[in-house]
């Protein structure tokens, strides 16, 4: 059974997609400096142009994270802790998941997008790899049920 396998049903994955809202908030909350600033300022605009901009992309790209997570997932659960797993290989797995948004970006037919992503790809791997944990535990807790 794939990752993906358990969240069919449809209260499951509004609660798991809620839960990744929050995780991303308090990521982007927990953000300092000049770089935190703009980080917020440019989150908070999102959120207030597009209202549920955040839960509808979370919603889009849910099952591809869960199928390109579940070969991972998978040799997480032979180490015998999935969770600690993904957190040991945060890099491995924040390339796994920006592999699905650099696709998406690649495919996209906006060039200012695409400009955009791609000046800020490298520092989000390291916004990624901090959000891996909590991610992890969120998955976790979903795979459980």
């Amino acid at each position: 059974m794939g990752l993906s396998n358990g969240i069919n049903d449809p209260n499951k994955k509004q609660s798991l997609i809620a839960d990744c809202v929050t995780l991303i908030d308090d990521q982007v909350n927990a953000k300092g400096g000049l770089s935190g600033l703009g980080l917020k300022a440019a989150y908070a605009a999102v959120k207030s142009i597009k209202p549920g901009y955040i839960t509808s992309a979370i919603e889009r790209l849910l099952p591809e994270v869960l199928v390109a997570l579940d070969p991972m997932w998978n040799e997480g659960i032979q180490t015998g802790d999935p969770v600690r797993y993904l957190i040991e290989n945060r890099s491995r797995t924040a390339d796994v998941l920006l592999g699905i948004t650099d696709a998406k970006i690649e495919k996209s037919s906006n060039g200012v997008v695409r400009g955009a992503y791609k000046k800020l790809r490298n520092s989000a791997k390291n916004d990624v790899e901090e959000a891996v944990p909590g991610l992890a535990k969120i998955i976790d807790n979903y795979a459980k049920r």
